[in-house]
């Protein structure tokens, strides 16, 4: 019992050539993941799910665990998190182990904080919740997107809204990609990192990067650099 941190990290990233091991500001990226995890003091087990030699031995390198490694069905291009998350909770469970609770960290996001994952794990379990993960507001307004046609002719999505002033529109938000809080019986009952009970918590677009490209990378140092 207790809670358990899944770092998914296949080995064949394809935008990023080794994405889940390059250097971010002297270790590896992943790196910061599995230390922030360990610095939180909240999983009695912090483990790497990988389909690589190299990456397992950076993982334990760092403190988390490879008890064993991921199939190759799972790491494929379209192998979901949950898909992977279910893999590992069932290798578990044959081995006898079991978690009240799991926490997917993914292994390139080094702007997650311990304070984060704390907030997040207060929320989760003070609010009985299916799931929680961070979000963050989109910085323009979607209501006033745009479209495209084949003949490059822009048209608005909602022109209801071409007059309405930004203050007034409401704000919407999107998934921050850095983790998620699942209660393991929902979640092998419903197999959704997103579910009609979840929730979130907000954080700042200084705190959010994606990074697929290489120049995510770069605005994902300075940030880290602002914040640090």
């Amino acid at each position: 019992m207790g809670n358990l941190c899944i770092i998914p990290a296949r080995g064949g990233s394809k935008r990023i050539p080794r994405k889940n091991i390059k250097d971010f500001l002297g270790k590896p990226i992943i790196a910061y993941s599995i230390e922030t995890a360990l610095q939180s003091g909240l999983f009695d087990e912090v483990m790497v799910s990988t389909d690589d030699e190299e990456i397992a031995e950076v993982a334990k390198k760092y403190g988390a665990k490879v008890p064993f490694f991921r199939s190759e069905e799972n790491s494929g291009d379209y192998a979901t998190t949950a898909d992977v998350l279910l893999e590992v909770i069932k290798k578990y469970e044959k081995s006898g182990k079991q978690f009240d609770d799991i926490c997917c960290v993914y292994p390139t996001a080094p702007l997650v904080s311990s304070k984060h994952l704390q907030e997040g794990y207060r929320k989760f379990k003070y609010e009985e919740r299916d799931t929680v993960f961070p979000v963050v507001a989109y910085t323009y307004p979607i209501w006033r997107g745009l479209l495209m046609d084949g003949e490059g002719k822009s048209s608005m999505i909602w022109p209801e809204n071409r007059n309405v002033r930004s203050q007034d529109l409401e704000t919407v938000y999107h998934d921050a990609g850095q983790w998620y809080w699942v209660q393991n019986q929902a979640f092998n009952e419903q197999k959704r990192l997103f579910t009609e009970n979840s929730s979130s918590i907000i954080l700042s677009s200084l705190e959010v990067q994606d990074i697929d490209l290489s120049s995510d990378w770069t605005i994902a140092e300075i940030k880290f650099s602002m914040l640090k």
